[in-house]
């Protein structure tokens, strides 16, 4: 095993992904949940395409949308502002944030890969599954 490989961590991600209408099974990604465990690390970026997700729908609630999504940044956060699950432990948080739901800002299936940084592993998903 070379060094570089030794300073790899399993990390976990889910896109979040918004389903304006149901019943048409389309979907946008809008963001992206990483979880560390070995470096304790939680996070969340998101990238609001507004023009896009109202070609879906035009009748869509962006203000929703945007306050799912800080949601998820608080819980991500924790502290006061994760509400009662401001003491839970990240891995909790990151089950309950990937967990199915059928809301407007749904998580997909949840993924895992290696990597030295999950800050930078971040922002790298989000250039690569949302924007």
């Amino acid at each position: 095993m070379t060094a570089a490989q030794k300073d790899r961590h399993v990390f976990e991600y889910a896109a979040l992904r918004v389903v304006p209408r149901v019943e048409r099974g389309e979907a946008m990604n809008v963001g992206v949940v990483v979880y560390c465990q070995a470096l304790d690390f939680l996070g969340c970026r998101s990238h609001v395409d507004e023009s896009r997700l109202l070609a879906l729908d035009p009748a869509l609630d962006l203000d929703g949308v945007r306050s799912a999504l800080r949601a998820v940044d608080a819980l991500c956060c924790g502290g006061e502002q994760a509400g009662q699950a401001a003491g839970e432990p990240q891995g909790s948080r990151f089950r309950w944030l990937t967990a199915p739901r059928s809301t407007i800002v749904q998580p997909g299936p949840v993924h895992a890969g290696l990597t030295p940084d999950p800050k930078a592993e971040l922002d790298r998903l989000l250039g690569l599954l949302v924007t």
